[in-house]
């Protein structure tokens, strides 16, 4: 079968067609066809080489699918069901696998293409949201990106859970999407030092929370947009990783909170895992929360996907068909 796979770390030359045996589920795995990939910037963060993987490595963590074999002990599953994971192991390819207890069942109504779409940039709104900084009714969040994958679910979400939201983006064309998702004020922080206007936004108190998915190019500016005691939860790396500092940047800035998330340890168990996608797929069905695709690209055209998304040309999830 097709999978895409790097042999070495580096640029999107790296990203190869191979041929590849298909793999055979083991205890407590499942086997998919997969009909679509979820692209994600730790795709990009492990090609890289920022995070390290063994080599060869086929790249993917999210897709949708259909079950074609199950290994011993999966009692959940059965081939012929619509399934969705953000724990696969491999889903740049025709077939993947990946942990039962990390997949969830695709409801009647809802695509392959809209459960990959929404699935791992979803949850990680879902915990950002209602965990990390669990938004109330009044409550301020400075949401970076806010036209990308995770930044227009999150805007949605912070809004079903009534806080005000400040969104940044890099373009008109971007504003426009954030305003439609419910942001109550947009900055083109190309334009605009977004850090004064998240205070001018708030009064002059600063935001009780920023969610930063841009990470080095942000990470001064969201500390100084932040009120006394608030919070940056700094999830991603889109602009590369934060460098070392000091912790007593934190006290310069008001006392802050300081937390890099990551969906793993919001998903530790398959209770929670599929109670935040349950919430997702509620929303979805009710018309509350809209998933935006903003482009999908062949499985071979990896490299071209690869292309859009670190460019910050993309709004919404970029999609790769097989």
């Amino acid at each position: 079968m097709l999978a895409i796979r790097i042999h070495e770390s580096g640029g999107v030359d790296q990203l190869r067609a191979d041929d590849v045996p298909v793999p055979t589920p083991a205890a407590g795995e499942i086997r998919f066809k997969v009909e679509a990939v979820g692209l994600n910037f730790i795709d990009t963060y492990k090609r890289s080489g920022l995070y390290q993987v063994p080599l060869p490595h086929t790249l993917g963590g999210e897709a949708a699918g259909v079950v074609t074999a199950v290994g011993a002990g999966v009692v959940d599953f059965k081939p012929g069901d619509r399934v969705a994971s953000a724990a696969v192991n491999g889903a740049y390819a025709h077939e993947a696998l990946t942990l039962a207890a990390q997949t969830v069942r695709i409801p009647a109504g809802l695509t392959s293409q809209q459960a990959a779409a929404v699935l791992l940039q979803g949850m990680t709104a879902h915990y950002l949201a209602c965990d990390t900084w669990p938004l109330k009714a009044g409550d301020t969040a400075l949401v970076h990106a806010a036209a990308g994958g995770v930044g227009l679910l999150l805007v949605q979400i912070a809004k079903l859970r009534g806080a005000r939201v400040f969104a940044t983006v890099g373009t008109d064309d971007k504003a426009k999407l954030a305003r439609e998702a419910g942001a109550d004020a947009v900055c083109i922080y190309s334009r605009e030092n977004f850090a004064e206007a998240a205070r001018a936004f708030t009064g002059g108190r600063g935001v009780d929370v920023v969610y930063d998915g841009v990470g080095k190019d942000t990470f001064e500016g969201s500390l100084s947009s932040l009120r006394p005691r608030g919070m940056l939860a700094t999830f991603g790396n889109a602009s590369g990783a934060v460098p070392p500092f000091s912790p007593l940047l934190l006290s310069q800035n008001g006392s802050l909170f300081l937390t890099r998330p990551t969906l793993a340890h919001y998903t530790l168990t398959t209770a929670e895992l599929r109670a935040r996608s349950d919430d997702l797929f509620a929303w979805i069905a009710a018309g509350k929360l809209k998933v935006r695709v903003g482009a999908t690209f062949a499985l071979t055209a990896a490299a071209d996907a690869h292309r859009a998304l670190e460019s910050r040309a993309t709004t919404g999830k970029v999609l790769l068909l097989p």
